[in-house]
């Protein structure tokens, strides 16, 4: 049975600081909600727009019991956090997404593994624990192959391309991983890359955005275009009902993005191949906060309160383009504000670095 429903006034606890939690926190707020944020930096966005803040360290189990007392539920904005941390705040108050739910999608090779078993495609696998073992991984899959670490692992970091006909060291190759397990995928030759924000409540109630294509840019999202291109709508339909297994498979509460290939066989038929799993609100669903009926930082808040989930319909059909500001291209920021059609949305970051997400800008294109 689903717990009783949270009502208005009732405290979203948010563990993380960055723009994720920043944008949950605002909608929360339009909901009437309090938000108290915990995160180790002073200075983390999310600070910004939160009723309550928390400095201390993820595994401070202290300061972590005296914040989950303060809230009636916790969620949080980025899964790289300890099990442990998870499972002294599910011990308190609700945690969702749940911490089975954030154990199988923090790890690459458990997550391929719980995807595959559903009879879902997936690139081909092999866990690497060392040297000998990519060896054998790659006389088993071939080249070219992506070496990636199994853990804490996002815009590109903690993996290696290793591409036919270039010299190969296995030892030095996992040594420039720092030695940690990894797991070697088998490359996907691919038409494009795609993704589903979806939302499931307790109750299993599902819900998901339109599927959207995605460009990425020195391993960074950079834009995102809403309905996906080139993808036909039962190919659409089928990504769906991928995400909605994965959501029900993992007894998922909240919202997830599933970013899968758009790939096309020899005869034409297209079909999509999962690629990873993200256990929260997600860079690629930002374009709901002005292109659908329901934001997916509003529905992660019904999700997780027990509230019934908002509509996901795109605002009058519009096509829809997401452009992330990264750097330097935040400076341009009287650029897009002058333009009439154009959403900016600035996260509150101080100095603009190469590869750090300072916002983004959503455009709501004429059909």
């Amino acid at each position: 049975m689903a717990p009783s429903p949270l009502k208005p006034g009732a405290t979203v606890g948010i563990l993380g600081g960055g723009q994720l939690g920043r944008m949950i926190a605002v909608a929360a707020a339009q909901y009437g909600l309090k938000v108290h944020v915990y995160a180790p930096d002073p200075d983390s966005p999310a600070f910004d727009v939160a009723g309550s803040t928390t400095v201390a360290a993820y595994d401070d189990e202290a300061a972590l019991a005296a914040f989950a007392a303060r809230v009636d539920v916790v969620t949080y904005e980025f899964e790289n956090i300890p099990r442990r941390t998870a499972e002294v705040l599910a011990g308190i108050r609700p945690l969702h997404p749940s911490a089975d739910a954030l154990a199988t999608t923090q790890d690459r090779l458990t997550e391929k593994s719980f995807v595959a078993g559903l009879g879902i495609p997936t690139a081909p696998f092999r866990a690497v624990d060392d040297a000998q073992g990519l060896s054998a991984a790659m006389a088993d899959l071939g080249l070219p192959a992506v070496l990636k670490t199994r853990r804490f692992g996002y815009d590109g970091k903690g993996q290696r391309m290793l591409r036919p006909g270039e010299p190969i060291d296995p030892a030095a190759v996992m040594a420039s991983l720092g030695g940690q397990p990894c797991i070697l995928e088998g490359f996907v030759p691919f038409e494009s890359e795609v993704s589903v924000v979806a939302a499931r409540t307790a109750s299993g109630d599902v819900a998901a955005f339109d599927p959207c294509g995605n460009e990425h840019r020195d391993h960074i999202l950079a834009r995102t275009l809403v309905p996906a291109p080139g993808m036909e709508p039962e190919i659409a339909a089928e990504a769906m009902a991928v995400a909605r297994r994965i959501a029900e498979a993992l007894d998922y509460v909240g919202v997830l993005a599933v970013e899968m290939f758009l790939v096309r066989g020899p005869d034409g038929r297209a079909g999509v191949v999962v690629n990873e799993i993200a256990p929260r609100v997600h860079n690629s669903g930002h374009w709901t906060i002005e292109g659908a009926l329901t934001s997916q930082f509003a529905q992660h808040v019904r999700a997780i309160c027990g509230w019934p989930l908002g509509a996901t319909d795109r605002v009058g059909g519009a096509r829809i383009e997401m452009l992330n500001l990264v750097g330097e291209a935040a400076l341009r920021w009287p650029d897009y504000l002058a333009e009439p059609d154009s959403h900016l949305h600035l996260y509150g970051k101080g100095k603009a670095r190469p590869g750090r997400k300072m916002g983004h800008v959503t455009r709501l294109l004429p059909g």
